[in-house]
């Protein structure tokens, strides 16, 4: 196995942490358990963003092209609709 697929496999495997966290938190009834998953979930993102930082130095990852205003306003427009 080489680097970029470890960084990438790792980046996979913080990216669905992080959604279970996501997922965890808002449903814990206890305060202190709480407390505990969302500050593992910052450590969590602080990895997630070291490592996402190694990904783009050694060009492992290329992030999408910027959206054009027109297309964020389009979104905009959909959501704005939805709520």
């Amino acid at each position: 196995m080489d680097e970029k697929t470890m960084v990438s496999d790792t980046l996979a495997g913080i990216n669905g942490e992080l959604v279970r966290y996501g997922e965890m938190i808002p449903q814990t009834e206890n305060k202190e358990l709480k407390q505990t998953l969302k500050q593992i979930r910052n450590q969590c993102e602080m990895s997630q963003e070291e490592i996402y930082q190694i990904a783009r130095s050694k060009q492992y990852y290329v992030p999408a092209a910027k959206a054009t205003a027109e297309e964020v306003a389009h979104v905009k427009s959909i959501l704005t609709q939805m709520g």
